[in-house]
């Protein structure tokens, strides 16, 4: 049961909206052309380099960061300068996050002013009581312990009372480990220890816990 939980705290991207939705890969493509522009790569090794530091450092930024001395600033804000309108208000999901009890909270590794344009595309504006971004963990991304730890300072939320949703199943091994009961939203939900939740349907699981059922 969620009953216990105070704070609920949601990923932005590919949890609050459909996978399918050609928004992130706009994201990739700019981190591709970056990476192309920066080194003077392919864009095929430039797309393997991307995929690699994600894996190995959590986010490409933190690659570049690590590996080439980048600046994250002017990065974040090119690589964020995309088309939302691809994305459609959904007033099932709004209601969904309305209902629940408690503080509502976005943890994203992309920037706060981008989630708060994801935001209000989705028609999920004004529900929020925080929206952190990767600046407020220092450029340290999920799902390095650092960011959690500077996020949660910030919003002084207590783990054992709060709930984490996301998309990105490794990045709940922290919130776990730390007493977080954890939801993979996923199309195909990981069965792992550090997962406590999954569902392909975020606002049927979301009508659910507002009823008392989970």
């Amino acid at each position: 049961m969620l009953d216990h939980v105070a704070t609920w705290v949601f990923d932005l991207d590919e949890t609050l909206y459909p996978p399918s939705t050609p928004l992130f890969p706009q994201i990739e493509a700019r981190m591709g052309r970056w990476i192309v522009d920066l080194l003077g790569v392919t864009e095929a090794e430039a797309d393997r380099l991307r995929r690699s530091w994600w894996e190995r450092h959590g986010t490409t930024l933190a690659g570049l960061m690590e590996e080439h001395g980048v600046d994250p600033d002017p990065f974040l804000r090119d690589v964020h300068e995309i088309d939302v309108s691809v994305l459609d208000p959904d007033p099932g999901l709004r209601a969904a996050l309305a209902d629940l009890p408690g503080r509502r909270v976005i943890h994203t590794n992309g920037t706060a002013d981008y989630a708060e344009r994801v935001l209000a595309a989705r028609g999920l504006s004004g529900l929020w009581d925080a929206v952190w971004g990767v600046e407020h963990g220092a450029h340290v991304p999920k799902p390095q312990a650092e960011n959690y730890e500077a996020v949660w300072a910030l919003d002084g939320l207590d783990p054992a009372r709060s709930a984490m949703f996301e998309d990105t199943a490794r990045n709940l091994v922290v919130p776990h480990a730390r007493g977080m009961a954890t939801v993979h939203v996923a199309g195909s939900p990981a069965a792992a220890p550090h997962v406590r939740f999954g569902t392909s349907d975020l606002t049927g699981f979301l009508r659910r816990v507002a009823r008392g059922r989970i």
